[in-house]
C-alpha cells in the first residue's frame, strides 16, 4: 500500500515540474535578489506541490478543499511574480510566457481537482 497518494496526481506532478522550472530559472537573477523575488518565487512555487500533497494526506475532502485553496493562492501569487519577473527583465518573454502557460495549465487543474472534491450542495 502506497502511504503518498499526492505522487499518483498528475496535479502534484506538474506542480513539481514547475517548482523545479522556477528553481532554475531563479538561479540566473541578480545577487540582489537571493533573498527578494528569487526567494518569493521559490516560495511560491513549493507551496503548490507541498499543499497538494497535505491535503492528500487528510482524512476528508474538506481539508483537502482547504489545502487545494492555499495551493491556488500560491499560483495566484507565482502569477504575479512571474510577470513581474519578466517585466524587469530577469526572465525573457518567450521563457516568462511558456512558465505563465504552465501555471495556467497548472491552476486550471487545481480548479478542476476543487470542484470534483466539493461535496455536492442541496
Amino acid at each position: 500500500m502506497d502511504i503518498r497518494p499526492h505522487r499518483k496526481l498528475d496535479v502534484w506532478q506538474k506542480s513539481m515540474q514547475l517548482t523545479k522550472d522556477i528553481y532554475e530559472i531563479t538561479t540566473s537573477f541578480p545577487r540582489s535578489e537571493v533573498y527578494g523575488l528569487s526567494s518569493q518565487m521559490r516560495r511560491a512555487a513549493t507551496s503548490i506541490p507541498s499543499n497538494i500533497a497535505e491535503g492528500a494526506g487528510r482524512r476528508g475532502n474538506k481539508e483537502f478543499l482547504q489545502f487545494i485553496g492555499i495551493a491556488q493562492g500560491s499560483a495566484s501569487e507565482l502569477d504575479t511574480q512571474l510577470e513581474l519577473a519578466t517585466m524587469v527583465g530577469y526572465i525573457d518573454k518567450a521563457t516568462g510566457e511558456n512558465l505563465a502557460q504552465k501555471l495556467n495549465d497548472l491552476t486550471k487543474m487545481l480548479y478542476g481537482l476543487s470542484r470534483a472534491l466539493h461535496p455536492e450542495r442541496p
